[in-house]
């Protein structure tokens, strides 16, 4: 490739209408000594700090003489960066999974005859009680987080006082704030000494109590994104239903939820992602024991999530144990994924409904 090629490239590619050979040279610099930062980080060099030194320096002289070229190509290293670190990520997670894997195959994910989990003798790796209880956990917290997460976003935006809105929005934000360790030990203290006084539960901790505060947990993140979305929709369309005769009831009915629905339907997901993602309060509220309830569907019984089993277990793991811990970690990946892959289907589909395409 010419210099003429390179620089030509270089103008469509940032945005620069003039470019000389320094420009590009400290950019070849800056990505060379980012690079070697990289490798030496990766090998275990103890000189990492000294080509990641020269990679600042070249940046800091860059926002001094080229700022404009400088900023917007960290802009795009950035991006690059994310998606890189993502690969990575994914990549060292199926690695490390992989020896738990082998040993156990298929029945690692479906597996339920006991002992599901033994981690010496003859070892037994079953992730299924702690997907069942990832799962029932997630569903009781969105049954909570989901309907009252959107009603308090449609009162914050559409029917509270000024005056009201002003305290409570605030103060719901000031919710998502709180220590997830918090919320478990108040849940621990609180809610299971009430349902084992009450009704008399043989264990500590149980699946319930766990939904119901990670539910808690999740509501501040959902009104929060509803909230966003319904404020965004056009006052002009609201303003033109009530022009026609309806009633407030009405136009937030037929007109602001359909609209904001792609947004709405993002904040129920990142609910369910900080459900399935909860950790702490899981850990301390469970008694963790890595079995199915019995029946299946008893939610007082105490069983194990993914995030608790890999928080309570990653301390004294080695070998295939804590292959097993990170065959967990590569479950609670992929669902993440397939939820943002959903919610991002979910938008694109109510954008052509919205915009009148099939």
């Amino acid at each position: 490739m010419s210099t003429t090629e390179l620089h030509q490239q270089v103008r469509e590619r940032f945005g620069v209408e003039t470019i000389d050979d320094r420009v590009v040279a400290l950019g070849a610099a800056g990505a060379l000594c980012l690079l070697v930062s990289a490798i030496t980080f990766l090998i275990g060099s103890p000189f990492t700090a000294l080509p990641f030194a020269g990679f600042l320096f070249t940046v800091a002289y860059g926002l001094y003489e080229y700022q404009a070229a400088t900023a917007k190509a960290l802009s795009f290293l950035a991006t690059i960066g994310t998606g890189t670190i993502l690969a990575l990520i994914t990549f060292y997670l199926l690695v490390e999974a992989l020896p738990a894997i082998r040993l156990m195959g298929a029945e690692m994910f479906t597996s339920t005859s006991e002992p599901m989990w033994r981690t010496r003798g003859e070892e037994m790796y079953s992730l299924v009680p702690m997907m069942w209880g990832t799962l029932v956990t997630t569903v009781l917290a969105m049954l909570i987080a989901g309907p009252l997460g959107v009603a308090g976003a449609l009162f914050i935006s559409e029917i509270a006082p000024d005056a009201v809105r002003e305290v409570v929005k605030p103060a719901v934000e000031t919710l998502a704030g709180i220590p997830s360790i918090v919320y478990g030990f108040i849940g621990f203290t609180i809610l299971n000494d009430y349902m084992m006084e009450s009704l008399e539960l043989p264990t500590s901790g149980s699946l319930v109590i766990v939904g119901l505060v990670v539910g808690l947990m999740s509501l501040p993140t959902v009104v929060s994104v509803a909230e966003d979305a319904i404020a965004s929709v056009p006052e002009s369309m609201k303003s033109g239903s009530l022009a026609l005769g309806t009633t407030d009831w009405q136009t937030i009915k037929s007109i602001t939820i359909p609209a904001s629905f792609s947004g709405v339907s993002a904040a129920v997901l990142l609910g369910v992602g900080r459900a399935i993602g909860e950790t702490m309060a899981a850990t301390v509220i469970l008694g963790h024991a890595q079995r199915l309830p019995d029946p299946l569907y008893d939610v007082f019984g105490n069983t194990e999530t993914l995030t608790s089993l890999i928080a309570s277990q990653y301390g004294v793991a080695s070998g295939t144990h804590m292959s097993a811990l990170f065959a967990a970690g590569v479950v609670l990946f992929v669902s993440v994924t397939v939820l943002s892959i959903g919610s991002q289907y979910i938008e694109r589909r109510m954008k052509h409904q919205l915009q009148g395409e099939s």
